[in-house]
């Protein structure tokens, strides 16, 4: 059987959850009612969820909402996933998360991370207090990813109150979060900051940037074609944007559970580009099989390319290796 490496799966370290970042997810926690232990659990739980979806290794990261946070409870988080990767030897891998308010500490914590904690890169809110990344104030956490090899997996964060009046409207409350957050607005959200990143010159200034983006690509690969042919109206940027997508940008499949998309990214994307995730524990690591079992009987790839977005993709980038 072959075996998954899943790349966009959370934890909440306690302290965060007793601190109140837990309210943030009161949509989820009404339909997902698991979600409070599962994010909570690091041990025989989530290993027994691994099981049951033949996940071989799961690359954990904090959950949303993190990055807000000062450089204690970021590193705090970090060490408490650092335990439990010591606790399941060859199950689990770590991306950090930072304190992006504070660049050049979160710079710092992602070199500590990787270096004194084994970690395999970063994933990050795609934004914090409504900031993206774009400004020379962020580049430090961009230059030390570069330095250091590893990827910056730019995730989804809940928009903030300015941004979320533009989710509000003649329907409900619950509409309005959820078109703001999974339902759309995160996706469009990290499109943009994409977009911005590489308006602002952040793939010039560092060409071997790894970013990993979820969601099938976060829309990018829809309007991959006209991206690519209006931004050369964004000014004096010396690497192209579908040469910036081809050799910077890898994508995950996460919880996404519909084929069709698949029909686009495989004409566009790299194969060596898209690697399987499921973002457990707000989607089901059993609907991650049903979409693989979908997408293998599909024929729209062939046994060796299953196998490179499975996991072979994800042992190339992030330098592990998949138990079989």
């Amino acid at each position: 059987m072959v075996p998954f490496i899943t790349l966009e799966e959370h934890f909440m370290a306690t302290s965060m959850w007793d601190a109140g970042e837990s309210i943030k997810y009161s949509e989820q926690l009404k339909f997902l009612p698991k979600v409070k232990e599962q994010l909570l659990n690091l041990d025989s739980l989530r290993i027994q969820d691994m099981d049951a979806a033949n996940v071989a290794l799961q690359v954990i990261s904090h959950a949303p909402g993190s990055c807000g946070l000062g450089p204690t409870e970021n590193s705090a988080a970090n060490d408490q996933l650092a335990d439990a990767i010591k606790r399941h030897p060859g199950r689990y891998a770590g991306f950090a998360t930072l304190p992006m308010l504070e660049p050049t500490a979160a710079a710092a914590e992602l070199e500590r991370s990787v270096k004194q904690l084994g970690f395999v890169g970063a994933l990050i809110d795609n934004n914090v207090k409504g900031k993206f990344y774009d400004g020379k104030d962020f580049w430090p956490v961009f230059e030390m990813a570069e330095t250091l090899d590893v990827p910056i997996y730019l995730h989804p964060n809940f928009p903030d109150e300015q941004l979320a009046k533009h989710y509000q409207g003649e329907f409900s409350i619950g509409a309005g979060i959820s078109m703001g957050t999974s339902g759309f607005g995160w996706h469009s959200e990290c499109a943009l900051h994409v977009l911005r990143l590489f308006a602002a010159g952040v793939f010039d200034a560092y060409p071997k940037l790894k970013i990993i983006v979820g969601h099938f690509g976060e829309m990018l690969p829809f309007m991959l074609g006209r991206i690519a042919q209006l931004s050369v109206r964004w000014g004096e940027i010396k690497r192209k944007f579908r040469q910036v997508y081809d050799e910077n940008i890898w994508i995950t499949l996460s919880g996404v559970w519909s084929v069709d998309p698949m029909a686009c990214i495989l004409r566009n994307t790299k194969i060596e580009r898209i690697l399987y995730s499921v973002d457990y524990p707000f989607a089901d690591n059993q609907w991650g099989v049903e979409f693989m079992n979908d997408l293998q009987q599909s024929g729209l790839v062939s046994e060796e390319q299953y196998q490179k977005i499975a996991f072979e993709n994800a042992e190339a980038l992030l330098r592990v290796k998949a138990k079989k």
